[in-house]
């Protein structure tokens, strides 16, 4: 495959930033989108040239860091992680534009890696449960429901990419910081910081800048573990029952 890549180059945060263009040819389509652009980085090293720094870890879609923005959607043309994307979703000849995830709580570092560490501090604020020191407890000590053991993993699967953030137009963390609530409030373990948990999550979130959510559904479309809205409907149930007995969780 043939492809003209157009990139988002940016040096620093008080660099204005710009798009440019890089052909890459002889691209193999069972190529992952990461590969292609090791490859074009490998290719600019030899030329000389700076390489285009991107954020990656375990490449295997559970990390959440290779997040950039492609043709114009959150992780690509796929429901996927970047990682996992490969290059026969597109066609020879193609050109594919790369730009970092785009909010003003995340700002750029350098080309498409972004400061996300907003998300870090939303989970600190109350994703946590009271839990006793010492060895681990039996398993079954505590019976939990099927139903409720499912929402509950459902909820975790959440990785913190931030596509979610990156493809709602109000710039809105609603579905992360939902998963990170619902995954702890529907299991006993979470129960004594619940109505604490909710208020202090949302409270962060909106101290930290993140848009409202207006249910328009472009989270969940881009969400590579495909979190529904059904989450943020439970974290608005919490946060009002929080509201209702504040003070006393």
């Amino acid at each position: 495959m043939n492809l003209t890549l157009f990139v988002w180059r940016q040096t620093d945060k008080a660099d204005a930033g710009r798009m440019v263009r890089y052909e890459a040819p002889d691209i193999s389509p069972d190529m992952s989108f990461l590969e292609m652009l090791d490859v074009v980085n490998e290719r600019l090293i030899l030329r000389g040239e700076e390489p285009i720094a991107f954020d990656h870890d375990c490449r295997e879609g559970i990390c959440g860091m290779c997040g950039m923005v492609i043709n114009g959607i959150a992780h690509g043309p796929e429901q996927t992680t970047t990682c996992q994307l490969h290059m026969r979703s597109f066609v020879d000849g193609d050109t594919i534009y790369i730009e970092p995830w785009r909010s003003r709580v995340f700002p750029v570092i350098r080309d498409l890696v972004v400061d996300r560490r907003a998300f870090d501090r939303i989970i600190a604020s109350g994703g946590f449960i009271t839990a006793p020191t010492g060895s681990a407890p039996e398993a079954n000590s505590i019976p939990v429901a099927k139903e409720v053991s499912e929402t509950a993993f459902d909820a975790a699967a959440c990785i913190g990419c931030g596509a979610c953030v990156a493809a709602c137009p109000n710039g809105s963390a609603m579905l992360f910081t939902a998963a990170k609530v619902t995954h702890l409030n529907v299991l006993p373990q979470g129960q004594p910081e619940r109505n604490r948990r909710v208020q202090a999550m949302v409270s962060t979130m909106d101290e930290e800048g993140f848009g409202n959510c207006t249910n328009i559904g472009e989270c969940s479309a881009v969400c590579p573990k495909e979190i529904g809205l059904h989450t943020i409907a439970q974290l608005n149930r919490d946060l009002f029952r929080s509201a209702l007995s504040r003070g006393k969780g």
